[in-house]
């Protein structure tokens, strides 16, 4: 199969709308944010070769069963249908790591918490967004992103170069 090019004129290009390009939970929402890498490709390239059976369903539907559960308790749910299963909508669970967050990270609910951590931080933090399929286990890296602390020593600066 040939790759697509989009470079020419008057091509618009592949449909990027989606539901997972805006998060509540993501740069966009979260001031400070210094970096973002976004799976999309990934995830497309996965679920064309899951379709053309170049991938079993096992192989795709891995979720470990502490995903699964966050998923179902704490995740923040979507109205975009699972792409494996088409049964039910995918949640997003949203993970932190930084210093001082222990080698398992922290599993966040809402923006506030997320923000609370950016308070609380002497470090930089970084967020994995994963999509999940409470129902088949598909599970798939979303988005990272990294937050810089909005500690005191961050405040002090911040009021610095706005004076």
């Amino acid at each position: 199969m040939k790759p697509q090019d989009f470079s020419r004129k008057g091509s618009s290009g592949p449909d990027t709308s989606n539901a997972l390009d805006r998060p509540t939970i993501g740069v966009g929402s979260i001031r400070g944010s210094d970096s973002q890498v976004d799976y999309r490709l990934a995830r497309r390239s996965i679920l064309i070769d899951f379709r053309k059976g170049r991938v079993s369903r096992t192989d795709v539907c891995d979720a470990h069963p502490e995903l699964i559960r966050a998923a179902r308790n704490v995740g923040e749910p979507t109205s975009i249908e699972c792409p494996v299963c088409n049964e039910t909508n995918i949640v997003l669970v949203s993970f932190v790591f930084g210093d001082r967050l222990g080698p398992s990270g922290r599993c966040v609910t809402t923006r506030q918490e997320l923000m609370s951590l950016r308070k609380s931080s002497q470090s930089t933090l970084t967020t994995y967004v994963v999509e999940v399929c409470p129902m088949c286990s598909w599970n798939h890296l979303t988005r990272m992103f990294v937050t810089n602390p909005i500690g005191a020593k961050a405040r002090k600066c911040e009021k610095e170069l706005s004076v």
